[in-house]
């Protein structure tokens, strides 16, 4: 489940995509506890969307917008430091 998709829910779909998310940890915990589940890998899948759901929601509780472009690309000339002319550095240190 991407999390772009998510974002265009709105807080009350994404509210019933968490019970719904939950309900099928259940099951899938009753599968494992008697050994019918065909895949294990699937609880932290869902475990994971449950999460990823409920960041997205209180993204959207907290009216917070999320960047386009990763943080760590969005660097700057002035997060350098630069050396001046007798030596000295100039810069955020």
């Amino acid at each position: 489940m991407k999390a772009d998709t998510l974002r265009d829910l709105s807080p009350a779909e994404l509210e019933a995509k968490s019970d719904e998310l939950r309900e099928q940890l259940l099951k899938l915990r009753f599968q494992q506890t008697t050994g019918q589940i065909e895949s294990p890998q699937m609880l932290r899948s869902v475990r994971k969307d449950i999460a990823r759901v409920m960041t997205i929601l209180r993204e959207k509780e907290l009216g917070l917008a999320v960047p386009s472009v990763p943080v760590e690309a969005q660097t700057t000339v002035a997060d350098e430091d630069t050396e001046t002319e007798d030596g000295t550095i100039e810069g955020t240190s």
